[in-house]
Formats: structure tokens, sequence, C-alpha cells
């Protein structure tokens, strides 16, 4: 039985990941920080008693910025593979926290790396680097397009992706870099765009919320479906030599494109007026089910400075040619289906009745998860296979 350790494991992707490493018969251990409140709603349904002879998932307090803790996991578990996942993702978030940015999520990477090197553990290693490492350099990016960062957590992943590579080189360690673009799921953090986009259209057909507001609504992004994601993860680690690979769906689409697309699959219909700051998205037909929440005219989206970065990063689209021809990867959910998917998710969350389509996807794309249930909020709600 192969055992890997994942940091980050309660996130998004950490959470799928170790789906799919245990439907593959693997011993997992995630690393999770200490905290005074629970945050492992997106594992909770995984989770196994570890005094029950079948369990195969484990977890261990450990944090990325405390070299010791990480080491002592280490040693303990000696694993097959390692997926470093943890960071402080958030890119707005790290112009307001760069030091920690970089401690955890650059210097993360190294204390990892040398706590494998230390103590002669053989295993393979992935690092989680970013789109957002080309920052500036012009789209489309592939694996040889320079580094452009524009932001703290960039400079960061970019730091990681360096030692990845320089301890692959310097030990002869299996160590690879998976430079993802955005990656979206119902799993998404709450404050990160595509789900704030999704939850604020459900808010307010609830009523519970009147305007969606943004940054830069020119943005334009390559989004894809997490799930699928860490399937190309663990790809890249069942290779006979390490390497590194751009992970994408190739097609781009602004902010602005996201959210009519959202509003569209509910039955809204937009119409955007003005420019820059002042540009506002306002209704101009509705499905007949949302009379009695919007009418014609309403204004819904507008746009909010606070929310620009210091330093923007204007257009990621992946070349993925490679991560084809070498690990037979490509993505098979769209955009138009990510966004079903999401609302959906959302919709049935609210307790509202999901239009269908993304659950509809999800049945009939039978991704390698055969079925998981979603623990929210210590209540456990039964959601679409995956």
């Amino acid at each position: 039985m192969k055992r890997a350790i994942i940091t980050g494991i309660t996130g998004q992707d950490g959470s799928y990941l170790a789906e799919l490493l245990l439907s593959k018969g693997y011993e997992v251990h995630g690393i999770i920080r200490k905290s005074s409140t629970f945050n492992t709603h997106r594992i909770d349904h995984i989770y196994v008693d570890p005094h029950e002879l079948e369990a195969r998932f484990f977890l261990h307090y450990g944090d990325l910025t405390d070299a010791s803790t990480i080491t002592e996991i280490v040693q303990q578990v000696q694993p097959d593979e390692v997926y470093n996942l943890g960071a402080q993702s958030h890119v707005k978030v790290s112009f307001q926290m760069p030091e920690y940015t970089a401690n955890a999520t650059g210097l993360g990477t190294l204390r990892l790396l040398e706590a494998l090197r230390k103590n002669k553990i053989d295993a393979k290693f992935y690092q989680a680097s970013s789109s957002e490492m080309f920052g500036g350099s012009p789209a489309p990016q592939c694996e040889e397009t320079a580094f452009y960062p524009r932001s703290p957590y960039a400079a960061a992943k970019v730091f990681s992706y360096w030692t990845t590579l320089n301890y692959r080189q310097a030990y002869n360690m299996f160590a690879c870099n998976g430079i993802l673009f955005n990656h979206e799921s119902p799993r998404r953090g709450e404050t990160f765009v595509t789900r704030k986009i999704t939850m604020a259209v459900v808010n307010m057909l609830l009523k519970k919320q009147n305007k969606l507001y943004l940054g830069n609504l020119n943005a334009k992004r390559d989004w894809g479906f997490a799930p699928e994601y860490v399937e190309a993860m663990w790809q890249m680690l069942q290779q006979q030599k390490p390497d590194d690979f751009v992970i994408g769906t190739g097609q781009c689409y602004t902010v602005r494109d996201f959210v009519q697309k959202v509003f569209s699959y509910v039955g809204v219909d937009l119409e955007w007026i003005g420019t820059g700051i002042q540009e506002i998205g306002l209704i101009t037909s509705l499905d007949a089910r949302w009379e009695k929440v919007f009418k014609p005219g309403d204004i819904v989206v507008e746009v909010d400075p606070r929310y620009f970065r210091p330093t923007e990063v204007e257009h990621l689209q992946a070349d993925i040619s490679k991560a084809k021809d070498i690990l037979c990867w490509q993505p098979r959910i769209t955009l138009d289906d990510l966004i079903k998917i999401m609302v959906d998710y959302e919709l049935m969350f609210a307790e509202l009745s999901p239009i269908g389509e993304g659950l509809n996807i999800c049945q009939t794309k039978r991704f390698l998860y055969t079925s998981h249930t979603m623990t929210w909020r210590n209540e456990i709600r039964d959601t679409f296979s995956l």
C-alpha cells in the first residue's frame, strides 16, 4: 500500500486529491493546522476513526512555517509520495500579509524538501505551482514562458518552483511542478471570485443580497474543474522521469463573462453599461420564476475599487500541449459545465430546486469519484456524483 502526505488537505484540491488517492488504495496522511474551530468540512465525509482496522486516512497537526513538525511527520509516515498543496493562496490577501505568504507559500516548500532530503526518504514530490507566476507575461503561457510575478503570492510560488527544480537537479529527487491555471468547484473557498459570484446570485434569489460587488471585470482567466486537475497531479508522479507541466483548459474568459453566464443559467439576462469603475450590470429580462425577486432595470453588479489589486494580472491562458502529449491529460469540463455544476450546488445548499444540468453533467462525465457527501457547517448534505 502506497503512503501519501498531502499538505493543504482541508482545501478544495486537497479534499479532491484525498478522495482520488483513497480510491486508488493509498494510505493518506493529511497535515492540518491547529485551530480553535474545525475547518475539516471538505474531508469529514472520508474521515474514518484511526482506531478502526480498515482506516487508511489520518490527520496530523503541523504547519509549513514550522520545520520541526514537518520533519517529524515525514519521519513518522515515511511517504512514497508528497503533495504540497498548502499555502496562503489568496492573491489579494498576499498584499496584506506578504511576509506570512512568503514564509508559508515559499519557505514551506523548502522545509518539506529538506525534510525529505535530510531523512533520506525516496518519495516523489509534487509542488503546486500557479499560473499567477506568469503574471504579466503574454498569453498563452506554457512551460517555457518567462515568469513575471505580480503579487507576493506569485513571487513566493516562483521561489517554490525554482527550489523544487533545484532539488531535482542537485539531489536527483523526483520532484515535479504542476503549474495549474484557475480551477474551481463547489468546494472553492467563498472569498475566491468564482464562488463569490455563484453564492451571490443564489443569495439574491433568496433576497439575502442586493448586489454583487467585484473588482476588475476585464481580467481574463482560464477556468477549469478542480477534480480533473488533481488527476493531473497524480499522473505527474506516475511518470518514469520527473518533469514540470502546465495544466489548464486553453480557453479564456473575462470575469464579466463568468458573471453573465451564471445569471443566464438561472434565467436572468444582463446588460452592461458604462466603463471602468462606473460599469454596472443590470437586468434586461428574467425567467417568470424570479419575477418577485427582480425586475428589468435592476442593477445587480457594480465595481468596487477596493477589490482591485495593486498590480493586476490581465490575461492568463494555458497552452497544455505538453500535458496532452506526455500525460495524455486534457480537460472534459467546459466553463459552461463548470458554472452549471457550481450553481446547482448553491441552489441545493440553499434548499432551492436545482436546474439539474450540472447534476447531469457530473453523472454522465463519470469522474473517478463514484460518490461523495459534503459536510458543511456541521450538516451533511448529499450532493451529486462525481
